[in-house]
């Protein structure tokens, strides 16, 4: 059994992880908070933005003809299909980066064929550590989502779908259910499909019923549809961040939990090992006097 001082080593260093733990929760909890309303004040723009797809199509419905093309003529190995992973950068967040990795892995059978496009440190280092190629890498943080960049990825997927190098785009990213739940998740954004692309019905559109498109219906259907894209995915680098935030939130909590359950343990630990030094020092000093009595 450790003596008292060994203990309450051992309570010193669990209490200075606490901190650690306790300082992450709240970094994380107030990401989480920022991201949510940044989320939050972009969304009447994509509305809007879908909206105005959806007027295109009703005025003109062979203008969205390249976004719509499924080129069902490729199939089986011929068919390229492009997988967007959004992972994070940072580990000490329980199983996320490995649901995610592991969603990708199961999706992605035709490695050959496929173009594997990553966002994340994490997901990178996973991949080339096992060998398999990655067309992409996105190499910035994931840390700190934004429009410039969620525009930067949708413009060249677009690209790569508009010059026939990829003919399926599937974003797998971790969406929060609610703030106790998380689950990777895998959606197909390219080609667009008509029942994804609908009218808004809310008071920011409203007022751009009769909207005309210039030069002509085509041209601003290709324009709007990166701007579409972007939202998408600008949503799915939100959403993975907030779900890595949430995430790691419940790890440390479950960590300080943790943490306490053991404090508590040693502590009885150091009154019982306390309880049998004095003990000791008692019959030590009452054996000690009754053989000096002798």
């Amino acid at each position: 059994m450790a003596n008292a001082r060994e203990i309450q080593g051992r309570i010193r260093s669990i209490k200075d992880t606490m901190k650690i733990t306790n300082a992450m929760y709240m970094v994380s909890s107030s990401k989480l908070q920022k991201a949510r309303r940044d989320l939050k004040n972009t969304e009447p723009f994509f509305y809007l933005v879908q909206d105005s797809l959806a007027k295109i199509l009703d005025a003109s419905p062979e203008a969205g003809n390249a976004f719509f093309d499924t080129r069902d003529y490729r199939k089986g190995a011929n068919r390229t299909v492009g997988y967007l992973v959004i992972t994070a950068d940072k580990g000490l967040a329980g199983a996320y980066n490995h649901n995610i990795i592991k969603l990708t892995e199961d999706i992605a059978k035709n490695e050959e064929a496929d173009m594997l496009f990553v966002v994340g440190q994490l997901g990178r280092h996973y991949f080339e550590k096992k060998n398999i190629p990655i067309d992409i890498s996105f190499n910035y943080t994931a840390q700190n989502p934004t429009m410039n960049r969620a525009r930067h990825i949708a413009e060249k997927m677009a690209e790569l779908f508009l010059d026939k190098k990829i003919d399926d785009l599937y974003v797998i990213y971790t969406r929060m259910v609610n703030s106790m739940t998380v689950e990777a998740t895998a959606k197909k954004i390219l080609p667009l499909t008509e029942d994804k692309i609908q009218k808004q019905k809310n008071g920011l559109v409203e007022h751009y019923q009769n909207a005309e498109f210039m030069p002509d219906a085509k041209t601003a259907f290709n324009k709007i549809v990166p701007d579409y894209i972007t939202g998408f995915i600008y949503g799915a680098l939100v959403e993975s961040f907030c779900s890595e935030h949430n995430a790691r939130m419940m790890a440390m909590q479950t960590a300080t939990d943790s943490a306490k359950d053991m404090i508590r343990e040693l502590s009885i630990q150091y009154n019982r090992a306390r309880q049998a030094a004095i003990t000791q020092e008692i019959t030590e000093v009452v054996g000690g006097a009754r053989a000096s009595k002798e």
